[in-house]
């Protein structure tokens, strides 16, 4: 069992940064790929960032990339997300999941657990 707790979200003007922070308990948190997902009102939950077990690999969309980095801290279960460049279209809930393995890492069924979300609020 994963529990996951995001913080760091926000208001923020367009052009500006926040990073966000998903806590992890269990002593498993090693085991897990992580992936950021983020979901605006009226529309899908989409993928945004994932990162593998061991943060030697990383994937992004392409909507973000280059302006979202992500990383992990296994010693501190943690996992973060950087975003730098923030346009109003990044508002959204965003959303930390867990899975095993990589497959299929941008599906959003395919992860185990979920955090609760933080919000965060781009302004024009």
């Amino acid at each position: 069992q994963v529990q996951l707790v995001e913080s760091g979200g926000g208001l923020v003007q367009a052009g500006g940064s926040l990073r966000l922070s998903c806590a992890a308990s269990g002593r498993t948190f090693s085991r897990y790929g992580m992936g950021w997902f983020r979901q605006a009102p009226g529309k899908e939950r989409e993928f945004v960032a994932f990162i593998n077990w061991s943060g030697g690999s990383t994937y992004y969309a392409d909507s973000v990339k280059g302006r979202f980095t992500v990383s992990r801290d296994n010693a501190k279960n943690t996992v973060s997300l950087q975003m730098n460049s923030l346009k109003p279209e990044d508002t959204a809930v965003y959303y930390c999941a867990a899975r095993i393995g990589t497959s299929s890492f941008y599906i959003v069924g395919s992860y185990d657990y979920w955090g609760q979300g933080t919000q965060v609020t781009v302004s024009s």
